[in-house]
């Protein structure tokens, strides 16, 4: 049964438990719920099998742990969900083809165990979703990088055979333009790394070059990927360009000047430049007999695709590119605070999508447009469900979104999950709790592994969380998720060059709930591994309580406030 084209619920009668599937840009959410009172505490969790459109099979998921009787090593098909079933109330799973178009077919099973260690199946849900690429085809796509550098995927799949990070990544931003990747399967890697961002903007860029008649116009604040700015040489007179100077940025030799210097000979028309503090946009926008326009956090660079967690969106129309267009030329002719503040760039305009509430502002605004007491009044006091973020500085910035944001963790009944980059590396994790949980990047390193858990790459130093959105009651009729390439600060408002999109639509909210989600459940399985007192212990699963008064792997999800809560708004 369709809840609407990005949300689907099963309508078994006979299952134990609810089944709702969110469509999320690449991945879906699957989460669970048990229709009366607590499962049994023979109850050992969920199998999950998938069935791609036009296939035959189911295949199930895998299950990175299992019991801990069980010999991987004789058996490795052990891992399978129906033998190793997931011991969580929601899961979100990638599909391997999830561009193609048809039904994703979903079939999850609950699984019991009795005393003699045999499973046994209960009546499962089944439902199908479309996770084809674009989010509303032909008019706007959210695109996500993966962001996973440290994880047990990544280790699986290209650490293998002595391989390793530093071959496929620069160590140093200004040797970006230089760096050939040695890695075996650098090509593999790369597009799993970028995931679908990296895809959508380099097609857009394909776009550019490809349609001669096209005007192409680029404000950039890191820019020393080579595949990016081999594609930028390639449009040569019809691009003009617009550069970030701050900083490093303005250093002889940064990426950014080799960048400036390769497109100038080219042909294209370069301006340096740092509005009142960074330029800090990073958009594309091609204007021809294609109408394209990319906007978001995700930097040119190798970090801003391979590393860090960063979204794009793609807008297709004549209105967004108008739009963005006129931005851009405020900030190529003007380039000054006040000048772009008077500009009716910097008031909040429709970006005309049919069907889609969906409005953009640039910055530097003037004290009189300013956005951020607006944003932060909207989060405080038009909040009634969830609160989702994933905000770059959040816990660097003080002021009033930062204040909204405590306000609901610590005094409402406002679901709360949220992520930030801290000051020295590492990631914040702000849990429904209030808690404020610090965690490194990859907190699951040589000596502190357990079993059946890898060592995990860093990736390099730096800033890992790059988002810049907030999702608002994404489970409601007045969803809206706010994103961009601005900070939420006053610097981001009244200073800096930045793009800030607000979308009232759920389908696109849900996806960037989704997409929170997943971040903060993979860091939040580290912090909670970091602080466990037998870390180094081996994980499992949980077999059924042995004997009177031992807790069934579940009871947490009923007896914590957090996980009730969690179980109950997702499902």
């Amino acid at each position: 049964m369709a809840v609407g084209d990005y949300q689907v619920v099963g309508t078994n009668a006979k299952a134990l438990f609810t089944l709702k599937v969110h469509r999320g840009e690449g991945m879906a959410l699957l989460a669970m719920n048990w229709k009366t009172g607590k499962p049994d505490k023979d109850f050992v969790g969920f199998a999950i099998e998938y069935k791609e459109p036009k296939g035959i099979k189911f295949f199930a998921l895998k299950n990175r742990l299992t019991f801990d009787w069980v010999d991987v090593k004789k058996d490795p098909s052990v891992l399978q969900t129906t033998r190793s079933p997931i011991q969580k109330f929601r899961w979100v799973h990638f599909p391997r083809n999830a561009e193609l178009e048809g039904e994703f077919r979903y079939r999850v099973t609950p699984m019991f165990m009795n005393a003699a260690r045999e499973l046994s199946a209960g009546e499962p849900q089944e439902v199908g979703i479309a996770l084809a690429r674009e989010t509303y085809p032909g008019k706007l796509n959210v695109a996500f990088t993966r962001g996973f550098v440290s994880s047990q995927a990544f280790v699986d799949r290209y650490e293998s055979d002595g391989a390793t990070i530093e071959q496929l990544l620069p160590a140093k931003a200004k040797d970006g333009l230089r760096f050939k990747p040695t890695h075996p399967k650098t090509d593999q890697a790369l597009a799993w790394m970028g995931f679908e961002a990296r895809k959508a903007i380099l097609e857009v860029l394909d776009q550019g070059i490809a349609d001669e008649t096209a005007a192409v116009r680029v404000a950039a604040y890191d820019l020393s990927e080579p595949e990016v700015v081999g594609k930028l040489k390639q449009i040569g007179a019809r691009l003009k360009i617009v550069i970030d100077d701050e900083g490093d940025h303005g250093k002889t030799g940064s990426g950014e000047a080799q960048a400036a210097t390769l497109l100038r000979k080219a042909g294209a028309k370069v301006v340096r430049q740092h509005m009142g503090k960074l330029q800090h946009n990073k958009t594309i926008v091609v204007d021809g007999k294609v109408k394209k326009v990319v906007c978001g956090s995700t930097n040119f660079a190798w970090r801003g695709f391979f590393v860090q967690s960063n979204n794009a969106v793609v807008l297709t129309g004549a209105k967004s590119v108008k739009l963005f267009s006129e931005a851009f030329d405020s900030y190529f002719d003007d380039g000054t605070v006040a000048g772009f503040g008077k500009s009716t760039a910097a008031t909040w305009n429709d970006l005309g999508l049919a069907g889609i509430d969906a409005r953009v502002t640039f910055s530097p605004h003037s004290k009189a447009n300013a956005a951020l007491a607006e944003i932060a009044d909207d989060i405080d006091k038009q909040t009634t469900s969830s609160l989702l973020y994933s905000l770059a500085f959040l816990y660097q910035t003080d002021g009033p979104i930062k204040d909204a944001i405590v306000k609901h963790t610590k005094g409402t009944n406002v679901f709360v999950y949220g992520m930030s980059d801290k000051k020295v590396g590492g990631i914040e994790l702000q849990t429904p709790d209030g808690n404020v949980a610090p965690v490194a990047p990859a907190e699951l390193t040589d000596g502190s592994t357990p079993e059946p858990f890898k060592s995990e790459p860093l990736g390099g130093s730096g800033i890992r969380l790059h988002h810049k959105f907030v999702v608002v009651d994404f489970d409601k009729p007045t969803a809206r998720v706010y994103l961009g390439s601005y900070n939420f600060s006053g610097v981001a408002d009244q200073k800096n060059g930045e793009n800030l999109l607000l979308i009232k639509d759920r389908r696109i909210a849900t996806s960037y709930a989704i997409e929170a989600l997943r971040i903060f459940d993979h860091y939040e399985f580290r912090v909670n591994q970091r602080d466990a007192k037998k870390a180094l212990e081996k994980l499992t699963l949980q077999a059924p309580p042995a004997k009177t008064g031992d807790k069934a792997w579940f009871e947490e999800d009923w007896s914590d406030a957090r996980k009730k809560h969690d179980r109950e708004l997702f499902a």
